[in-house]
């Protein structure tokens, strides 16, 4: 009997399956160019094998936080992005490209269900209005919303190594305070607050008032400025996790590093204010970042690892470096990567958007007094 007639229907479906993969990654590959333009830039010197995961990584990300971001049903947001996770580990994903360019990458990658749940967890927070006292208590949100996509980078990458996801979360904590320092006057006009509140009222600012007129005050300045230097710190110790990582990728790391850093750079020029003016990096800096990313990885080559390399991870990542340094078993159930925390707080959304749905039953049930 010949085998082309028995093989060719059986191959079929798994060029069809490769074919609408690919239409998936373009997809993704066209969010990310125009929705993240520093790391669309900084992935043009990924190896293709972890760009187009990475850039389908990041679709599915930034498109789960717009749906999150850009809503005002935020309860009702964040339970249906549970249910997409939910559809992906099950293996039966949306019929949507970022939904399915996703699960092939949970299945292909091997991606510990704790890293979106993580990511899930951080928005849930944004969807309860959440304000954070402490500088600890900001690493925690920032953790579960860019640490965590730093963790699934490193699985990407094929890295399990502790060290080096600890140093790939400091750079994911770093960008996300990063981002908080520049977006402090857009968030305030929305009623926004992610500056730590003790930094806030230890500068004599009332946190109120400042929502109420969000102005570029000398105190307000100083909050952002710390805020700064405490990305820094983050930014310098994750220095010492691109080297090691497989030689392919460091340029791309380390531009996306230079990239995110030169925003905190605008905005020190800026006198720190960034309530009236929002910091972005245009292409000569982007250029630039660029340049150095390859003066970086040389200098790299050339040195011995540091001894930052094996520092201890930050309190507020320790629970993404365990889960993303063991590979996950094959397929894990609705349980497994919820923790007990999650849980709580889907719960909490789940009655609130309960109690919203009531509401509005009510407020069209006709009058018949």
């Amino acid at each position: 009997m010949s085998t082309v007639a028995t093989d060719a229907p059986r191959a079929a479906p798994a060029v069809r399956r490769t074919a609408l993969l690919a239409e998936d990654l373009d997809h993704c590959e066209a969010a990310i160019r125009t929705g993240s333009r520093s790391f669309f830039t900084a992935s043009k010197l990924l190896p293709g094998r972890v760009r187009r995961p990475a850039l389908a990584l990041y679709a599915f990300c930034r498109l789960s936080d717009d749906a999150v971001d850009l809503t005002r049903e935020k309860p009702a947001a964040i339970l249906a992005l549970r249910d997409r996770l939910d559809l992906v580990y099950r293996g039966t994903p949306r019929n949507a490209p970022a939904d399915r360019a996703f699960a092939a990458i949970v299945e292909e990658f091997e991606m510990p269900r704790a890293l979106p749940e993580a990511l899930l967890e951080g928005l849930a927070w944004d969807a309860q209005g959440r304000r954070y006292r402490t500088i600890d208590d900001l690493h925690s949100y920032s953790a579960r919303v860019a640490a965590a996509v730093g963790a699934m980078m490193c699985v990407l990458m094929r890295v399990r190594d502790a060290d080096a996801l600890a140093r790939a979360c400091d750079l994911g904590l770093a960008m996300q305070l990063t981002n908080i320092a520049r977006d402090v006057g857009e968030d305030a006009r929305e009623g926004r607050l992610f500056l730590p509140t003790d930094w806030m009222e230890g500068a004599g600012i009332d946190t109120q008032a400042f929502l109420a007129d969000p102005q570029p005050t000398a105190p307000v300045c100083r909050v952002v400025r710390r805020l700064l230097a405490e990305a820094d710190r983050l930014y310098f110790r994750s220095e010492a996790g691109i080297a090691a990582l497989p030689l392919s990728v460091r340029p791309g790391i380390a531009a996306a590093r230079h990239i995110y850093a030169a925003i905190g750079t605008r905005i020190a020029c800026a006198g720190h204010d960034s309530i009236t003016q929002r910091a972005y990096t245009g292409p000569g800096a982007k250029l630039w970042g660029l340049a150095t990313a390859g003066v970086h990885v040389a200098v790299t080559l050339a040195l011995p690892r540091p001894v930052e390399l094996h520092a201890l991870p930050e309190p507020s990542v320790a629970f993404l470096v365990n889960a993303a340094a063991h590979a996950p078993p094959a397929r894990e159930t609705w349980a497994q990567g919820r923790s007990a925390a999650l849980l709580s707080v889907l719960s909490d959304l789940e009655s609130r958007d309960r109690a919203r749905r009531g509401l509005m039953g009510r407020a069209t049930e006709p009058n018949c007094e």
